[in-house]
């Protein structure tokens, strides 16, 4: 009898979707143009400059795919490497399936697309065949990911992302098999690191990672055809209480689209999107009632265990630590009245007003579980405390603006990525995003890239 590694691999090999329902489409879509946004905001970050320079010290001959929109080429799997960590760098990209999908998933099928010369229409399911993968995956483990140290965008995206690439060399099932179960072994990332530069090298490795196990199974290399659900297999080795189902097949891979139930959130703030429930919940107050932060002697938010557990940094001195920190999202709330990508910088963080304001939050875990996101509260709240006695209550925050469940307008997705790419100028940018809302239409993705690249980097 086949178990779960065969049929995830049948199912990368042949999702029965020729052609991808437009719904689905839709999201997919998004995904695409919100990463490809927080790709080039995110491309002169020093973690990518770092991996760049790594990259480039391999003196590797490969010209397969462009970096991050730019002019220059490199192997597929470093193109992917680079363009994963600066999608991810910001921490401003889109969250579903307990990580960040789309982080992954985009940069490895662009990349590979455009060695392999794929349409449009090719990489838009070869992403929805790694979603699904991902999601299927994802849901087998009842136990909250982050609280054992796990980072999903990482475990998960490194094997999701292989089926995704598996499905776009269009690899027979063996194969397919070979490069997952492989993929398997390569996985990894660590919730400790957050707030460092290898949070966002997480995403790089998963999407690198994919596309070297699928050319590598793809030349002959065997794996276990048993190497997900075994019992010292992948799924039992993320989970340590010994809960996850490895048991049953993916049967209903294909049918039963996850995508269409879980959607992709997309983060109206440049941080950990544990915080944005609060923040959203924090400006309404500030707006509302004028707030000025002197007037405010405390700020009690509620949020889950598994959120507080990731929001490490209770009083960061940079902007990267800073975007794992309740305290000072709440304090560039109070102080600037917006969480952005100008507030996330360390000059921000250092200012006195925002140092003032952040020793005034105090953080209770609650033992609720929201069971469309796995590993936060039912729901946030937020109670602010002011000096001339007022007591300010938000009342529950279910969902952040921008979730999957509470959608950000389309001219809101389209001001984020012309914010975004505002460094291409204003004409290549709307160009680059009108061929992404048509990304089913292209005839060949590297188009993508070739029509951008004359743009500043």
């Amino acid at each position: 009898m086949s178990g779960l590694t065969e049929s995830l691999s049948r199912f990368a090999a042949n999702p029965g979707l020729r052609d991808v329902p437009e719904q689905a489409a839709r999201i997919v879509r998004t995904g695409f143009i919100d990463t490809v946004a927080t790709m080039i905001a995110g491309r002169n970050e020093p973690v990518v400059r770092i991996v760049r320079q790594f990259v480039a010290a391999r003196k590797s001959a490969a010209r397969e795919a462009h970096i991050v929109f730019g002019a220059e080429l490199a192997a597929s799997a470093d193109a992917a490497l680079i363009n994963a960590t600066a999608g991810h760098a910001l921490d401003y990209d889109d969250v579903a399936i307990g990580g960040h999908p789309s982080a992954v998933l985009v940069p490895a099928v662009l990349a590979e697309g455009e060695f392999l010369d794929a349409s449009g229409a090719d990489v838009l399911r070869a992403y929805l065949v790694g979603y699904e993968v991902w999601a299927e995956l994802f849901s087998r483990e009842p136990d909250p990911y982050h609280l054992k140290g796990w980072h999903p965008t990482a475990v998960f995206g490194t094997v999701g992302a292989a089926a995704a690439i598996a499905h776009l060399h269009r690899l027979p099932a063996d194969d397919c098999r070979n490069a997952l179960a492989l993929a398997a072994s390569m996985a990894s990332g660590l919730v400790a690191n957050f707030g460092s530069m290898t949070k966002p090298l997480h995403a790089g490795r998963a999407a690198s990672c994919a596309i070297e196990a699928v050319r590598l199974a793809a030349n002959g290399l065997t794996a276990s055809p048993d190497a997900i659900e075994h019992h010292a297999g992948f799924l039992a080795a993320l989970s340590p209480h010994g809960r996850a189902d490895r048991e049953g097949q993916a049967s209903g891979l294909g049918r039963q689209l996850r995508i269409l139930e879980s959607g992709l959130s997309i983060k109206k703030y440049p941080m950990c999107y544990a915080t944005h429930r609060v923040i959203d919940a924090v400006l309404d107050l500030v707006m509302a009632h004028d707030l000025m932060p002197e007037e405010v002697s405390e700020v009690r938010a509620s949020i889950g265990i598994a959120q507080a557990s990731m929001l490490r940094n209770h009083s960061p001195v940079t902007g990267l630590e800073a975007k794992f920190s309740l305290e000072f999202a709440v304090a560039s709330a109070l102080v600037a009245r917006k969480v952005g990508l100008q507030q996330l910088t360390d000059g921000f963080v250092a200012q006195a007003p925002v140092r003032e304001a952040m020793p005034k939050v105090r953080t209770a875990s609650v033992d609720t579980h929201c069971p469309i996101e796995p590993g936060f509260a039912l729901a946030d709240r937020v109670v602010v405390e002011l000096r001339d006695g007022r007591s300010l209550d938000s009342g529950d925050v279910r969902f952040a603006r921008g979730n999957a469940k509470l959608p950000l307008e389309e001219q809101e997705l389209k001001a984020k990525f012309i914010d975004c790419t505002s460094g291409l100028g204003e004409a290549a940018a709307n160009d680059l995003y009108a061929r992404l809302y048509r990304l089913g239409e292209l005839d060949r993705v590297r188009n993508l890239a070739t029509q951008t690249a004359a743009a500043p980097a």
